[in-house]
C-alpha cells in the first residue's frame, strides 16, 4: 500500500514537452480570440461616442424648449452647462455631468455647429483620427448637417 502512495519523479510534474504544447495552444487559441476582442472594444468606442451625441443632442433640444433657441457656436456646448449671457428661461444643466461637457471615447472634445439661421445644430465626434471622414473607428459620428 506504502507503493501506491508513493509518487514516483516521472510522474512528480509536467515534462518539459508538455509546458510546450500546452504554451503553443494557448498561442494558437490567443492569436484567435485577441483581434476578436480588439474589434469588440472598437466598436464599443464607437458606440459610446453615438450614444453620447444622442444624449448630448437631447440635451440641445431641452435648450431649445427652455430658452428658446439653440446656443450659438460662440457660446458651444458650454451652455448645456452655464447659463450663456442673456438666455432666459434656461433651466439648466442640461447634462448629467455637471461640471463639464463630456468628451468623446479618444479624449477629443465634441464638435458643435449650427446652421446660419440657428434653426438646426450638429453635435459630431472626428473619431479616432479625429480628422474628417474616414471608415471603422476612423469614421465621423453624429447628426448630419444641412450643409452636408
Amino acid at each position: 500500500m506504502q507503493r501506491d502512495a508513493r509518487i514516483s519523479r516521472s510522474q512528480a510534474g509536467f515534462s518539459l514537452m508538455e509546458l510546450l504544447v500546452a504554451l503553443v495552444i494557448l498561442a494558437l487559441v490567443m492569436g484567435i480570440v485577441a483581434p476578436r476582442v480588439i474589434g469588440y472594444l472598437s466598436r464599443a468606442k464607437s458606440q459610446t461616442a453615438e450614444a453620447q451625441v444622442k444624449n448630448i443632442q437631447g440635451a440641445l433640444d431641452l435648450f431649445l424648449i427652455d430658452v428658446g433657441r439653440y446656443p450659438t457656436e460662440n457660446e458651444g456646448l458650454q451652455a448645456l452647462i452655464e447659463a450663456p449671457a442673456g438666455s432666459a428661461g434656461w433651466a439648466g444643466p442640461y447634462l448629467d455631468d455637471e461640471e463639464a461637457v463630456p468628451l468623446d471615447p479618444w479624449g477629443n472634445a465634441y464638435l458643435f455647429s449650427s446652421t446660419e439661421d440657428g434653426l438646426r445644430v450638429r453635435v459630431f465626434s472626428l473619431g479616432r483620427d479625429a480628422a474628417e471622414g474616414g471608415t471603422g473607428e476612423d469614421a465621423d459620428i453624429g447628426r448630419p448637417g444641412k450643409s452636408q
